[in-house]
Parts: C-alpha cells; sequence; structure tokens
C-alpha cells in the first residue's frame, strides 16, 4: 500500500508532498505553462465541466499550481489549499468569502499597513464594519463581539512590532459567537506554528516572503477545511481572478523543499543578532519572539517553537533610525521580509506609512522604530554590521 502523505514528517512532506509526475519521469516538479486545456471528446469536456477529475482553465487550477496548493496544505495540516497571486490577494479573498453587507468583523489593531486599508477604507464600501481591539486583551475581544459578527482576524506574530496572540482563546470566543477566526501566520511560518492546531478556522499566508525565500516572485495562500474552503472561497476564486501564475507556483513549489532549513537557521542567527541589538546602549527596547523579555514569553513558549527571523527595535526617534539604516553595509534597506538577504527598514515611512499617526501610535509605532528580517548571511558579520551601524545611530 502506498504511504499517506500525513503521515511523514515535515521535512519529507516538504520535499516529496503534492508530487503529480508526468509519464517522463522528471525528478523536478514540471512547469506546466498552459492557459487553458484540450478535451478528447465534447463528452469529456461536459463530464470536467460537471466536476470531474482534470483541469479547465489556469484560473481554476493548474497542475503546477495544484502541488504546491497540496504540498503547503500538507505542511500546514489543513484539508485544502488556494494559492493567489499575492499575499494581499490571500487577505482580501479571506475576507471577502466569509463577510456580506451588514457584517461585522474584529480585527487585532496591529496589522500590515495594507491590511489596514482594506479593512477601513473597502470593505465598508461593501456594508462591513470592523472593531479593533488590543489583541493581546481577551476581554476586548468579547467585548467587541455583536450579534452581526462574523469574522476575526489577526496576525501573530503581528507586523511589525511583534505582537503575539492567544490564538486558542481568541479561537473559542470567536466560536462562542458564530464567527469564524481568520490568522495571518506569515512571521511564524508554518514550521513554527500552527493555527489550525491551536483553533483557528483559516490560515493566511504572503507566499512571497519565507516560502519563496529569495525575492524573486510574489504569491498567496488560503489554508482550511474542505468544506469552509469550498463554501467560503471556491466560486470566488475561480471567479474574481486572483490565480498564481504556475511559473510563480513553480518557484515556490521549489521554496517549500529548503524553507525548514532556512527559517531554522535564519531564527539561530536571528537570536544571536537580537542580543547584540539588545546589549546596545542605543536601543531603548528590543521586541523578539525568541528572547525571555518579550511581552508575550510565556504565550510564545505555549504555541509557537521558535521565534522567527524578524526583529524589532527602537532607536528614539526617525534621525536615530535612518542614521542606523544609512549605516548598514550589509544589510539591506529593503520593506521585504523572510529573504535570503538580510533586510531592514522604518515602518513608519514605509509599510506602515498609508496608516494615520493616531493609529500607528496606539500600536506603540513610533518613529525610531526599525524592522529586521535576519537572512542567511554569517552571523558574525550580521552582528558586526548592526552593530557598527547602532554606534552610528
Amino acid at each position: 500500500m502506498a504511504e499517506d502523505p500525513r503521515n511523514w514528517e515535515p521535512e519529507t512532506q516538504a520535499v516529496r508532498g503534492g508530487l503529480m509526475r508526468t509519464p517522463h519521469g522528471e525528478i523536478s516538479e514540471a512547469l506546466f505553462l498552459t492557459q487553458s486545456f484540450a478535451y478528447d471528446s465534447a463528452q469529456a469536456a461536459d463530464d470536467r465541466f460537471a466536476g470531474g477529475p482534470g483541469f479547465i482553465y489556469q484560473r481554476f487550477g493548474n497542475p503546477t499550481t495544484q502541488m504546491f496548493e497540496d504540498r503547503l496544505a500538507l505542511m500546514e495540516g489543513a484539508e485544502q489549499c488556494k494559492s493567489t497571486a499575492s499575499g494581499m490577494a490571500a487577505v482580501q479573498l479571506s475576507l471577502m468569502g466569509l463577510l456580506r453587507a451588514g457584517d461585522h468583523l474584529v480585527a487585532g489593531r496591529a496589522l500590515f499597513g495594507s491590511c489596514r486599508w482594506i479593512i477601513s477604507e473597502w470593505l465598508p464600501r461593501f456594508g462591513v464594519e470592523t472593531t479593533y481591539v488590543d489583541a493581546t486583551d481577551l476581554e476586548a475581544w468579547k467585548n467587541a463581539v455583536r450579534p452581526n459578527t462574523r469574522v476575526f482576524l489577526v496576525e501573530s506574530p503581528a507586523n511589525p512590532l511583534l505582537e503575539v496572540t492567544a490564538i486558542g482563546a481568541v479561537a473559542d470566543i470567536a466560536h462562542a459567537a458564530g464567527a469564524k477566526l481568520v490568522v495571518d501566520n506569515v512571521f511564524a511560518t508554518p514550521i513554527f506554528q500552527k493555527p489550525l492546531e491551536l483553533g483557528a478556522d483559516i490560515v493566511v499566508y504572503s507566499a512571497t516572503k519565507h516560502i519563496d525565500g529569495q525575492g524573486r516572485v510574489l504569491g498567496g495562500a488560503i489554508l482550511g477545511s474542505n468544506e469552509l474552503m469550498n463554501q467560503a472561497y471556491k466560486d470566488m476564486h475561480r471567479h474574481t481572478g486572483p490565480a498564481l501564475s504556475p511559473f510563480n507556483a513553480w518557484v515556490l513549489l521549489k521554496g517549500l523543499e529548503t524553507l525548514d532549513l532556512r527559517v531554522r537557521r535564519q531564527t539561530e542567527t536571528a537570536g544571536r543578532v537580537a542580543d547584540a541589538i539588545a546589549a546596545h546602549s542605543r536601543a531603548k527596547q528590543t521586541i523578539y519572539p525568541g528572547r525571555p523579555d518579550h511581552p508575550q514569553a510565556a504565550l510564545i513558549a505555549n504555541q509557537m517553537t521558535g521565534g522567527g527571523n524578524v526583529i524589532a527595535f527602537d532607536l528614539g526617534d526617525r534621525a536615530s533610525a535612518w542614521r542606523f539604516l544609512d549605516a548598514l553595509q550589509i544589510v539591506d534597506i529593503s520593506n521585504n521580509l523572510g529573504d535570503a538577504k538580510s533586510m531592514a527598514t522604518h515602518p513608519c515611512t514605509t509599510t506602515h506609512r498609508s496608516m494615520p499617526e493616531a493609529e500607528r501610535l496606539e500600536i506603540g509605532l513610533t518613529e525610531g522604530w526599525v524592522r529586521m528580517s535576519v537572512g542567511l548571511e554569517g552571523a558574525g558579520d550580521l552582528v558586526r554590521d548592526v552593530t557598527r551601524a547602532l554606534d552610528r545611530a
């Protein structure tokens, strides 16, 4: 009997999950650059459009894209995955598939800038109201519930100050209210956190980040149970057109093969860099999920198995933060994260620029904060580069 991939170790799933070989027996997965597919007969076309096995059109599905979706679903422990053209396409689809005019959303207030834009500017056009809460305050989640609350949304760890939410407890509150919990798991990756196992209903990713991990392509993913995915997203995904390109799917598929190795190495190095930053007199505060002084350290120990590769630290004001960034010689100034190359950015003027200042202050994001994504360079080189830049900050 063939082995069940669900019983494989994570490393095996990352390399062999979802494999769909052609009769040529290729080792590297095939890239199917085709928009549409041919049928042996009119009856075969009718059967396929009626729901039979096989592919119809790239927007509906593609063998390469399917391999990526199946592999990521295995790694996440989800029954189904739907890929999208970008991480923000995944966030938008995850919400629009669950919400209708007149519904209410409760969201953690610490969110990526584009996520805040969707919630504050886009959803109200369709009659959806939102209440923002301190995601670490369980009473705030309870108090925000209304009779028409349908969805809870949280990033954990959150962008950019790495706030961590008790996913299981928030899931219980959502379910008691008849709502679904959507978790953006980008910073933790499926290597260090499994939101579905903790009680979440939907997990979203920007595959652009760690899953690609080498700065090449955009991509996103939504994962959950077969029932919910088919009910909420199947038709929207087909008809609104957020499909992931087969080429990008192939790149991301290959990225999954080394995700575990890369993320664990980056995390090991991030711990050393975070300690160096925290020990420097110029850093007023350092936040890293792998350090015991993280504000939610006990919670992290309970629901995450690693701290990830992102560090946030406060240098007091914009001038100091910019001097630090400009003094870096190895680390790039860039707003991306999860890459093989280390990157640092000033969130107030980049990733969270669109947020009004009052909203930034609500989450504690003042102009002295820097967010750093640790890559695969040598730990000693990164510590030296960051320490030298801190000296000049």
